[in-house]
C-alpha cells in the first residue's frame, strides 16, 4: 500500500500555525514629547504592517511563529520609555471565531492571511 505524502506548503499555512500579533498600548500624551512619542510609535506599528483594530489596538499577521517573533522585536524597539505595551499572539483559528459587533449590527472580520509572504 502506497503512503500519500502532502506538499510541504500545505502543512506549512496551516490555521494553527500562522499567527495573529495583537499590540495593545496605552501611551501619556500631556506634553509635546509624550505626544511625539505616542505618534512615533504609532508609526513604526503601521510601517511594520500593523492595521487599527480600534483605538489603541494594532494587529498583524504573520505566517508563522518566527515571522511574529521577528515583529514582536521590531514592536519592543519601538517601544517609547513611558507607557504600557501588551502583545498578545493568537493562532489565525482563533482569530476566526472573533465577533466584532459595530453599532447594532454584527459584521464578519476581513479575512486575512490570504497574502503570501516571501522573505
Amino acid at each position: 500500500m502506497e503512503k500519500l505524502i502532502s506538499p510541504p506548503f500545505i502543512s506549512r499555512f496551516s490555521a494553527y500555525r500562522s499567527m495573529w500579533l495583537f499590540v495593545f498600548y496605552d501611551l501619556p500624551t500631556e506634553t509635546k514629547k509624550d505626544r511625539h512619542n505616542f505618534q512615533q510609535f504609532r508609526k513604526a506599528l503601521m510601517k511594520d504592517g500593523f492595521s487599527m483594530h480600534q483605538y489603541s489596538i494594532y494587529v498583524r499577521h504573520c505566517a508563522s511563529t518566527e515571522n511574529a517573533d521577528v515583529h514582536e522585536a521590531r514592536v519592543r524597539k519601538a517601544v517609547p520609555i513611558k507607557g504600557k505595551i501588551s502583545i498578545l499572539r493568537i493562532t489565525d483559528k482563533q482569530y476566526g471565531n472573533i465577533i466584532n459587533i459595530w453599532g447594532r449590527k454584527a459584521s464578519a472580520m476581513p479575512s486575512g492571511g490570504s497574502q503570501l509572504e516571501i522573505f
